[in-house]
């Protein structure tokens, strides 16, 4: 009899440590300047959770649940608060988010860091990110602005545009794209003909183009989001019919904006992260789970969060100093690589004492700060549709 109440327990506790749920925080704008992207980075990231909970390999059998936040992309103090209450409240173990660089900041400075809870930004890409006293538990799968300056004064001195004007919206992610493209350009021979910083959640950005207008360019460089005032500003160019064509970055790549503006945005270009190695196959298994896989930062969100539960289990548990001590392990070499799709027998690998390096949908490998180099694709606008004209 005894031996059957031990067995009846043991069995007992099995099931307890099958049926254990881990939250993971997912903080994004949901509201504010971004808010149309959002959504399908969500689901990006909510695709790696769910793959993993199904496998049936995380810690024996574990499922890993997304909270969402609202960081709204602009408010710091709302940001802070929503992560605060996911990590107090909600009980998250580690954060995929936030989105926007300047909530990113805040989040991390405030609440993530204090907390010793990891962050994993999909988006957030101002170069001062790189230096933030974050002990090791601030991350990004989206590559610095840094870089994408540098990509981006290319693209336009491959294409024979030697002067722009140069509008950004008056934040850290704006400020820090604009610096870095302007010293990347005129390295190459460009010339900037003026730098004007715009505020978001204006009606009439008709004052701002005028002075644009004024310098004499005929292409105008937007720094700015999609659904705020980089639209605005684009929107009021268009109507003034003040230049010939646009220059964009990340945060303006969106179908929203073709669908508000149309075919005055026909010949623009853009640069944004994207078109990895993994980028086919990470389109096919999103595409064949219900996910649009197309959207600025999906592919970045799905690897953020697939980082975190192969962080989880290279710890052996959901312990959040534990999960940060991993973090670096399972992303970078040595170990089996891992693409999208195989969080499964990535989780068995390491299940057996094995080493995973995990590619993913965008080749992650973090350096000593975690972040990653990247890869970028130039973007040309074109019968109503973004289109990838090569992979920088």
């Amino acid at each position: 009899m005894k031996k059957i109440l031990i067995a009846s327990t043991l069995l007992t506790l099995s099931a307890s440590v099958a049926a254990e749920e881990i939250k993971v925080g997912i903080i994004l704008g949901f509201t504010g300047p971004i808010e149309s992207l959002t959504p399908a980075m969500a689901s990006g990231a909510e695709l790696a959770l769910a793959e993993a909970s199904k496998s049936g390999s995380l810690l024996g059998g574990a499922t890993v649940v997304g909270m969402r936040a609202d960081s709204t992309c602009i408010d710091a103090a709302a940001a802070s608060s929503a992560a605060e209450r996911l990590i107090t409240a909600d009980g998250v173990v580690a954060i995929m988010g936030a989105d926007c660089s300047g909530v990113t900041t805040a989040i991390a400075n405030n609440v993530a860091v204090p907390n010793g809870v990891v962050i994993v930004s999909p988006s957030a890409t101002s170069p001062a990110l790189s230096t933030i006293k974050d002990k090791g538990f601030f991350y990004r799968t989206a590559p610095s602005d840094a870089r994408q300056g540098q990509v981006l004064a290319k693209v336009l001195q491959s294409r024979g545009i030697d002067e722009v004007a140069v509008t950004y919206t008056n934040n850290d992610y704006g400020k820090g794209l604009s610096d870095s493209f302007s010293s990347a350009f005129k390295a190459v021979g460009g010339k900037i003909s003026i730098v004007a910083a715009h505020e978001d959640g204006k009606a009439d950005y008709s004052a701002e183009v005028g002075a644009l207008s004024a310098s004499g360019s005929k292409h105008l460089a937007v720094f700015g989001y999609v659904d705020q005032g980089g639209k605005g500003i684009i929107q009021a160019a268009v109507d003034a019919d003040a230049f010939e064509s646009f220059v964009m970055a990340d945060g303006m790549v969106g179908d929203a904006l073709i669908a508000a503006i149309g075919d005055p945005l026909s010949g623009s270009i853009a640069t944004m992260p994207g078109g990895a190695e993994g980028t086919d196959a990470f389109t096919k298994y999103a595409n064949d789970n219900g996910i649009s896989p197309d959207g600025p930062f999906v592919p970045e969100s799905y690897d953020a969060a697939a980082l975190i539960v192969l962080a989880i289990q290279a710890a052996g548990s959901a312990d959040r100093a534990a999960i940060q001590s991993k973090m670096m392990m399972v992303a970078n070499a040595p170990g089996k690589k891992v693409g999208p799709g195989e969080l499964g027998k990535a989780l068995k690998i390491i299940e057996a004492g094995g080493d995973v390096d995990y590619q993913g949908a965008t080749n992650v490998e973090f350096n000593d700060v975690g972040e990653v180099f990247g890869s970028y694709k130039e973007l040309e606008i074109g019968d109503g549709n973004w289109n990838t004209i090569q992979v920088h």
